[in-house]
């Protein structure tokens, strides 16, 4: 079953495409297009629009608000590696993880089969449960440092 999320995500990825990766749009006009509050496109934005998954946001408040969402462009790998490694943080759920490497193959820098590969080391199922997200993120930034070169640091 789609979700409202669901819904608004895939109207404001469609923008992008029709608008070459950058639209601004107001919270109140999308919230009276789906029927919710504003908040609930707050909540797509934070979650779905994040720089792991190749986005930028920019809002402004008050009666002419706006949100500016763009696409990020990518130039090099050594841009993404960078990008990737600040979004991580020294912990990672299992959002983060998947938003990454959704990334990585979207952008064609991993075929479906090394992108199953990862996801089956970041699974929460393997992982030990105390400590979780930091091995995540550990082994979130050894695979990044592999396919893109050595430029996440130690983290």
């Amino acid at each position: 079953m789609r979700s409202i999320a669901d819904d608004i995500e895939r109207y404001l990825k469609a923008l992008l495409a029709q608008n070459m990766g950058q639209v601004e749009v107001r919270r109140k006009d999308l919230a009276m297009r789906f029927k919710c509050v504003p908040s609930q496109i707050n909540y797509v934005l934070a979650t779905r629009f994040t720089v792991g998954h190749g986005f930028v946001v920019e809002s402004r408040r008050g009666g002419g608000g706006y949100v500016r969402i763009m696409r990020v462009p990518l130039n090099r790998q050594s841009q993404l590696a960078v990008e990737l490694c600040r979004s991580l943080g020294s912990r990672a759920g299992p959002q983060e993880a998947e938003a990454v490497v959704r990334r990585l193959q979207e952008e064609g820098l991993v075929t479906y089969r090394e992108a199953r590969l990862m996801r089956a080391v970041l699974d929460r199922e393997v992982l030990p449960r105390e400590g979780e997200e930091e091995y995540r993120v550990r082994l979130l930034r050894a695979m990044l440092l592999a396919l893109l070169g050595d430029l996440c640091g130690d983290g």
